[in-house]
């Protein structure tokens, strides 16, 4: 009605409006909303085509993992009729609920469920976060019209930070899962895969499980994300070969998400149109890089661990992002030649550095998963807490000193993470005051072993019809990213030849 007042014109002869995107800018004290319009334009084309068909013929793939990268390389194939089963080590999503109230409630760790593993991977009970630095990978759009497809609000195919929130992703998990059962893909879950099995001619025969099964395959695509460590070892056994890799480590931060409001809106922090605020970092350190990761305004922190022997966190926001609490990671960037400095070599380097900091981390919270916690303005004095403000993380905290945790990695970690914190003060007054907890640790922001593939066919070079599979994700976009690479690989899948040529 404003635009047909200011143009002269009567409401119904404005042409037709379509939101494309909607984005917030809280820079320079000043906050506004972006809006990207069409006008005039046709009626949008149907959501996530092409659709799954009936899948059948002679050639099979078998799945290990079903995080993101293992249902959207499902999907993919379901697009083409090709056959596949989806075995995972966990639990589907309302069994799987149960095993993290364990982790929350008593501390207790199952190793096949938990935040990281079961249906859906390490995303489904851990934010839902969508946005992504990894466009070049393929079509973030197909990505999210799958999901909206199978229940996620309208809203993420136009904000520019989409977020379906820890609450709501199970679900549409469960409903993508469902669809493609309908169609004729197998789900097995609680089949831990302990080995692979290679046929005539040095190609991959399908895998082997826990119990001692065979699944039998024509290509195996090795889907398990940045914390299935076994599978590794499996992969490393079968002649496989492994290559260190860069990830990042460090603490989460946590804050009043009022303060955050503050900081990031100024006067208009309160304001009932305003969502808990975000926000990103980084800074560089000599050549090395510190920053944000996996911010969740409104969020809680959570427990990550997938054994007794170590402890992890993570973060998560449900959909509406109300918690009193806003978090993120707050990470260093490691490389393969940091882990060499640290004494460590060889491909599994980068897992034993985070084992060191997790043991670590472990025994300085005391047990019961309770997590090491340090006020910033201790941290940046170099010294332990004694007391810290209430947390989000519901199995506790221990004030301690987190710095120290940090060192048992043999790097500089804690120095590192002080001079950034130092400038992330600078910028943000009061983010590094004595209001804002650094608990240990963040440690799985992504995989650090990756597994070598052929540019082109995207095949192990040492085992025709092997598929390594998202194992890149994490702080380059997470779910988005598997994703796109669980699309690709099943599209390489389809354009090699086998038992059936299929169709697109």
């Amino acid at each position: 009605m404003r635009v047909a007042r200011k143009l002269g014109v009567e409401t119904v002869e404005l042409p037709s409006l379509r939101l494309l995107k909607r984005s917030l800018d809280a820079r320079g004290g000043r906050v506004r909303f972006h809006l990207l319009l069409e006008v005039g334009g046709a009626p949008p084309p149907a959501l996530a085509l092409p659709e799954p068909r009936e899948v059948g013929g002679a050639r099979h793939v078998a799945i290990v993992g079903d995080g993101p990268a293992g249902l959207f390389c499902a999907y993919q194939l379901a697009r083409a009729g090709v056959a596949c089963t989806v075995l995972d080590r966990g639990k589907p999503v309302q069994p799987r609920r149960r095993d993290l109230r364990g982790l929350q409630q008593e501390g207790r760790v199952d190793p096949d469920s938990n935040y990281c593993f079961g249906e859906g991977g390490a995303g489904t009970y851990s934010d839902g976060k969508l946005y992504t630095r990894a466009h070049k990978r393929g079509d973030v759009r197909d990505v999210i019209e799958i999901l909206v497809r199978h229940g996620a609000p309208d809203q993420i195919l136009t904000d520019a930070r989409p977020h379906i929130g820890s609450n709501r992703l199970p679900r549409v998990i469960a409903a993508l899962r469902e669809h493609l059962e309908g169609v004729g893909v197998v789900f097995r879950f609680e089949s831990r895969v302990v080995a692979f099995a290679r046929g005539a001619g040095g190609r991959v025969r399908g895998v082997v499980l826990a119990d001692g099964a065979e699944v039998g395959a024509d290509a195996v695509v090795v889907a398990t994300g940045h914390s299935a460590r076994d599978v590794l070892h499996a992969l490393d056994d079968a002649g496989i070969r492994l290559e260190a890799k860069g990830f990042a480590l460090g603490v989460r931060i946590e804050h009043p998400q009022a303060l955050i409001d503050r900081l990031q809106y100024g006067p208009c922090a309160g304001h009932a149109s305003l969502p808990s605020a975000a926000y990103r970092l980084a800074y560089d350190v000599a050549g090395r890089g510190v920053f944000s990761f996996c911010m969740c305004p409104g969020g809680f922190v959570v427990p990550a661990s997938t054994g007794p022997d170590g402890l992890v966190l993570n973060g998560m926001s449900l959909s509406r992002r109300d918690s009193r609490w806003a978090n993120s990671g707050l990470v260093v960037a490691i490389e393969p030649e940091d882990c060499a400095r640290a004494g460590l070599a060889g491909p599994f380097a980068g897992i034993e550095l985070q084992r060191r900091v997790e043991r670590a981390a472990l025994d300085a919270g005391g047990g019961g998963l309770r997590a090491p916690a340090t006020r910033a303005d201790d941290f940046l004095a170099g010294r332990a807490s004694s007391d810290v403000p209430q947390s989000s993380y519901q199995p506790g905290t221990t004030p301690a000193d987190v710095g120290a945790v940090l060192d048992a990695s043999g790097l500089p970690l804690a120095s590192c993470l002080r001079t950034a914190l130092h400038g992330f003060g600078r910028r943000m007054r009061g983010y590094a005051g004595g209001d804002a907890v650094l608990l240990g640790v963040e440690s799985r922001t992504s995989s650090p072993v990756r597994v070598p593939r052929d540019p082109l066919s995207l095949e192990s070079p040492d085992l025709a019809g092997l598929y390594p599979c998202g194992e890149g994700a994490g702080y380059a976009g997470g779910i988005v990213s598997a994703a796109l690479d669980g699309l690709r690989v099943a599209r390489a899948i389809c354009a090699t030849p086998g038992p059936v040529a299929p169709t697109t």
